[in-house]
């Protein structure tokens, strides 16, 4: 177990050593006077887009809305037609609408939420001209969203708030795309297919006949984790030999996944040149994902206690939906960083989990706001950090104000209907499903809801609560007991993709927009001071009181419930 541990904090300690350099590089990308080169400024032209135009926060937001929905448009008539186009071997089958809808907006918004199996749900074109281009697009929007809001933190008062089309390329060209290639390239030389073969034909030692899928894998495994994506070019995602071959790849992968988000914390600090701020905010975010991650490791170590009591030993720790090549703690630190980032991805069975990591799982996405996706992460904890300044400004007798800009009423309306939305979102959805579940469970338009589960009771409740928790947190993995390929579930995760991506996205930008035209006020002896340890860990007991309140409910019928019945 010791060597594991060490395998865990060195895949921390390099990810946080590599974020301190890139967040530099990416605040250098994105000052105002850095040159677009040639690729860029042929992308502009084709594009007919004046990167020296500044918009607004409203003109941005509608340029971001209106290209996402693009986006969409073309991916659902892809999935729609697949079956039909070429580039696919295998003769997977195109979508039903229902599922086309929700995988088309999943990979739109950064989730990925997959009710389809990787390698038989789609073809090699919708790999990589929906999948693959939008896992791109969806973390380049991420990005641009969060430098939308920067020019609120500076002193100069701006109606404009920089250009989203610029920030968006750059994203592509300078970050994605370079870090991407590097992964990728990792991935291949250690066995991960990169080719258009279709499945190859093994004979196993049983002397059964297996086809085996391939495909032009490791490009889209690299952008899935770097772009904090998500999804799988195989169904068992980075639990399959070929997606994640060993341990080495296991640690590029996580190291990919979490990389970014941290990044985008360093190169804020650049940005605004406030660097202690953004430290304060990376120790914020660190305590949370600890509180998350040791409980978490020290269950996982302990094993099931319902297998103890019959007398088994489990001196490897908790094993079931474990993969043996990474072992509980790789497991567990994977479970805990994907969902606390927005990944989603999987190296283990997360319904497998013990019940204690289940909830720390599914308390990472309600919080949604410890590092979290690329850019996005940020932009989750901004609207805490707004309902933070305004509840510490009324207890000390002060204005509550932000770097020189008070924060107001329609600010933290702003705030407070983006925080509450959330726990609408889940526990409405929750709260419908078992609704249909119990009064229409033998409905055959709903695809039988009585079939839904294979699961009873508490764990049962817990895996609808992770299905849409997962799509509002945009992070896409799954308890997977849930049968989610049906009408209901493609469509009221559908719904709540969409809402949950976009709202966190559009009130942060909302309020920047609006504290950036206000007059500013130099810091004095009487301002609130935001780059404290006092202050951090005030912005920490929001997160806690405001997660607590709006899910404890919810976990204790589910996974708390769980965990207090294997005692």
């Amino acid at each position: 177990m010791s060597t594991e541990l060490l395998g865990v904090l060195a895949m921390y300690g390099l990810t946080v050593l590599l974020a301190i350099p890139l967040g530099k590089y990416i605040a250098n990308v994105f000052q105002p006077e850095s040159a677009n080169g040639p690729f860029e400024r042929f992308i502009y032209r084709i594009g007919s887009i004046d990167p020296t135009r500044e918009m607004s926060w409203k003109e941005n937001l509608v340029a971001l809305l209106t290209i996402n929905a693009v986006w969409l448009i073309i991916a659902f008539t892809l999935l729609m037609l697949q079956g039909i186009l070429p580039l696919n071997p295998d003769g997977n089958p195109s979508m039903t609408p229902a599922l086309a809808f929700n995988t088309a907006i999943s990979f739109m918004v950064n989730c990925d939420l997959q009710h389809y199996s990787g390698e038989s749900g789609v073809t090699y074109l919708t790999q990589l001209f929906v999948m693959n281009f939008l896992m791109f697009v969806s973390a380049a929007t991420g990005i641009a969203s969060l430098l939308l809001i920067v020019r609120s933190f500076l002193p100069n008062v701006v109606t404009t708030v920089g250009n989203f089309y610029v920030f968006f390329v750059k994203a592509i060209t300078r970050i994605l795309l370079p870090i991407s290639f590097v992964v990728a390239l990792l991935l291949v030389f250690n066995g991960t297919p990169a080719s258009f073969d279709g499945k190859d034909r093994i004979v196993t030692v049983q002397g059964d006949t297996v086809g085996v899928s391939r495909g032009p894998a490791a490009g889209m495994i690299a952008i899935k984790h770097v772009g904090t994506n998500g999804g799988g070019w195989f169904g068992a995602n980075s639990a399959h030999p070929l997606e994640n071959p060993n341990y080495f790849t296991n640690m590029v992968e996580m190291i990919a996944q979490v990389l970014i988000p941290i990044a985008m914390l360093f190169a804020l600090g650049y940005l605004i040149n406030r660097r202690r701020f953004t430290w304060v905010i990376y120790g914020v975010m660190t305590v949370g994902m600890l509180c998350l991650l040791i409980p978490t490791l020290i269950t996982e170590i302990h094993g099931n206690p319902a297998i103890a009591q019959l007398g088994v030993s489990q001196s490897t720790g908790a094993m079931e939906g474990k993969e043996v090549r990474f072992g509980p703690l790789a497991s567990g630190y994977w479970s805990i960083m994907t969902t606390i980032i927005s990944t989603g991805s999987v190296n283990s069975m997360h319904d497998s989990s013990m019940a204690l990591s289940g909830t720390m799982e599914l308390l990472g996405m309600m919080t949604n706001a410890f590092y979290g996706g690329c850019g996005v992460g940020f932009l989750n904890y901004y609207y805490y950090l707004i309902i933070a300044v305004f509840i510490s400004g009324l207890m000390v007798g002060r204005t509550p104000e932000l770097f020189g800009r008070k924060v107001e009423a329609r600010e933290i309306k702003i705030a407070s209907i983006v925080a509450l939305l959330s726990t609408l979102l889940v526990k409405g959805g929750v709260a419908l499903a078992a609704w249909v579940f119990v009064n229409y469970g033998d409905a055959n338009w709903l695809v039988k809801p009585s079939a839904w589960l294979n699961n009873p009771e508490n764990h049962g409740f817990s895996e609808m609560l992770y299905e849409f928790t997962s799509a509002n947190a945009n992070n896409g993995s799954g308890f997977e007991g849930l049968g989610d390929n049906n009408f209901f579930w493609n469509y009221a995760t559908g719904i709540v993709l969409i809402l949950g991506r976009f709202i966190p996205i559009i009130g942060p930008v909302a309020i920047a927009g609006l504290l950036s035209q206000k007059k500013y006020v130099p810091e004095s002896s009487g301002t609130l001071p935001v780059d404290t340890a006092t202050f951090g860990l005030m912005t920490f007991a929001v997160i806690l009181i405001i997660t607590a309140l709006s899910f404890f409910p919810a976990l204790a019928l589910g996974p708390l419930a769980e965990y207090f019945s294997l005692k």
